[in-house]
């Protein structure tokens, strides 16, 4: 099997575990992952704190298998859940994998990633979406990929979409930036109300 078929095998694979737990969108919860966790017999061993350069950790020893997951925000956490269920299901046959920089273009990494971003949202249902918004293959903006995260409500981070944005033929390499999301977010629907709340209250107190 070369490597393409490997990752189609994946995305395949991926596809099935969304139809069997009944993920039928591209907003992916920390509480689907648990649950598929807990019916495939997986503890979560949350780390309290930062680990530097280890986003996660799949274990498969004589207590079962276990994953450990770093101190994440909530969208990194959900992606790091499903990398390492990529692990379980297939590489079970390890005692040991780590998911961090310094193994990041390994097949089994990189097989990983591609699992978990279709776990989270499917190419297909990708193409499908951008289609509805009516952005065309090599026209994709980073408002594009604003207005579709607001459309969708995914948990497949601003990175993950522009990946999958390139690799679909949507926009050309390197055409998106990799970070600054939040402030285009705020140009084009406005400021949470979080923030608005959280500006009042500071302002009370001043």
């Amino acid at each position: 099997m070369n490597r393409h078929e490997y990752y189609e095998k994946l995305k395949a694979r991926a596809r099935d575990v969304r139809a069997q737990y009944g993920l039928d969108s591209p907003r992916v919860l920390r509480s689907h992952l648990r649950g598929i966790y807990r019916d495939q017999e997986i503890r979560i061993d949350p780390w309290p704190h930062k680990l530097k350069g280890l986003r996660g950790a799949y274990f498969n020893d004589d207590l079962g298998a276990t994953v450990m997951v770093a101190k994440l925000p909530p969208e990194p956490t959900i992606f790091t859940l499903a990398h390492e269920l990529k692990h379980h299901l297939f590489d079970c046959g390890i005692a040991l994998s780590y998911c961090g920089l310094s193994n990041e273009t390994e097949p089994i990494e990189i097989g990983a990633e591609i699992f978990a971003a279709e776990l989270i949202f499917p190419e297909e249902d990708f193409v499908r979406e951008m289609n509805k918004l009516g952005i065309a293959k090599g026209k994709c903006t980073s408002s594009s990929l604003v207005q579709l995260k607001h459309e969708t409500q995914t948990t497949l981070s601003y990175m993950g979409l522009v990946k999958r944005a390139e690799f679909l033929g949507f926009a050309f390499s390197g055409s998106l930036p990799k970070t600054g999301w939040k402030k285009i977010e705020e140009q084009l629907y406005g400021e949470p109300f979080y923030k608005q709340l959280l500006r009042r209250r500071r302002a009370k107190l001043g």
